[in-house]
């Protein structure tokens, strides 16, 4: 479904993927992002949901929880490079080289504009190398980690 978004004034065009998949796709302006909705809190009945980009940056808010349970999220292409979303300063890395990690699992905590963001696995599979260290800056599209498969 497409919607348009105003933000500050900017009409922004945004496509979004079916809301029953995990991740849920967003494309704005050609760039992709995926939207991570998390267990449902019974004492609220609402979901906490983050949003990543391509790269995984992870942000939070609250929305209503969906009519029913999607199915596991699929690996999907075959990336080998994790880059950084925006540019900000590594806060932490939880991964080392050669470990095993899921689709959706933390690699790493990036601080952006006072914000920590995510970086999560794009797909599941084995860190080969990882280019960054906690306290290090970064910028977009800079090479955080790298897929060994």
């Amino acid at each position: 479904m497409k919607v348009t978004v105003k933000i500050e004034g900017r009409a922004f065009e945004v496509e979004v993927g079916d809301v029953r998949e995990r991740p849920i796709v967003a494309t704005i302006e050609g760039a992709r992002f995926e939207v991570w909705p998390a267990p449902t809190d019974a004492a609220t009945d609402e979901r906490r949901v983050t949003h990543q980009s391509p790269a995984g940056t992870e942000t939070s808010g609250k929305t209503s929880p969906p009519s029913h349970e999607p199915s596991a999220a699929q690996a999907r292409d075959g990336l080998k490079a994790v880059r950084a979303p925006i540019p900000g300063v590594i806060i932490s890395v939880a991964v080392q080289p050669g470990a095993r990690v899921a689709h959706g699992q933390e690699l790493c905590m990036l601080e952006a504009m006072k914000m920590k963001n995510a970086v999560r696995a794009s797909r599941a599979g084995t860190i080969a190398a990882v280019r960054v260290a906690a306290g290090q800056h970064v910028r977009h599209h800079d090479v955080l980690m790298e897929y060994g498969d």
